[in-house]
């Protein structure tokens, strides 16, 4: 796990990927995967100092956390990005779950702050016969997307 948020590290992230991922294609089942990104990070780290980037971070996984399902994983992958697993969650049904996240972290404040966060994703579906890390990729250059539309919002990929 990632010893600031306590989300999966990547490494976490890609045990639990490759047996949901084998259990979903022996069921038919789906497999969403979202790329988010923290939208302002930089500025955020700039602006209030690292203390609160932290808070940040911790704010947007607990954020996170409290909306997923029990078989729902999120990863820190890097920096102020992170993936979102959603076993048996089709494209439709994943972008709206990611919505509804969007919504409730950009009106509550980091706490001690009054600062609100939004991030970008990119939300994918893994294709059959699919290599996860391909689908991260899709969902990455979705969420590249998100962010050149503006930031604060999903693409899907």
């Amino acid at each position: 796990t990632d010893p600031l948020t306590g989300a999966l590290n990547r490494r976490g992230f890609a045990a639990a990927c490759q047996s949901e991922l084998a259990r979903a294609r022996r069921k038919g089942q789906a497999l969403a995967l979202a790329h988010l990104d923290l939208d302002g990070f930089k500025q955020i780290n700039d602006r209030f100092g690292h203390a609160v980037g932290d808070r940040a971070l911790q704010h947007l996984v607990a954020s996170l956390q409290a909306g997923m399902r029990p078989g729902d994983v999120l990863c820190r992958f890097g920096g102020e990005e992170f993936v979102l697993m959603l076993p048996d969650t089709g494209l439709e049904e994943a972008v709206a779950t990611l919505q509804r996240h969007l919504a409730t972290l950009s009106v509550t404040p980091v706490p001690g702050t009054a600062c609100t966060l939004t991030f970008s994703a990119g939300v994918v579906c893994a294709a059959d016969e699919e290599a996860v890390e391909v689908a991260l990729q899709r969902a990455d250059l979705a969420t590249y997307a998100a962010k050149r539309a503006g930031r604060n919002r999903i693409e899907r990929g």
